[in-house]
């Protein structure tokens, strides 16, 4: 699913914000992904609530640098 993602992100690379450069999406992208994996930390005890909270922190981050 995550190959899936990807692919299609390449896809629509520059339909979105991420028409900006590839520089400035790849420094965006790395930080909403180092975020999802700061709260999968954070919730490593708990293996459901840290899956949840790491794939809303990848998809609403990611979303959100898309269309803005």
């Amino acid at each position: 699913m995550r190959l899936a993602w990807l692919s299609w992100l390449l896809r629509h690379f520059t339909e979105y914000g991420y028409s900006q450069g590839p520089l400035r999406a790849a420094i965006g992208t790395a930080a909403v992904l180092v975020t999802a994996a700061l709260a999968w930390f954070a919730l490593h005890r708990n293996r459901p609530a840290a899956v949840a909270a790491a794939g809303l922190t990848s998809a609403l981050g990611i979303g959100w640098l898309a269309f803005h």
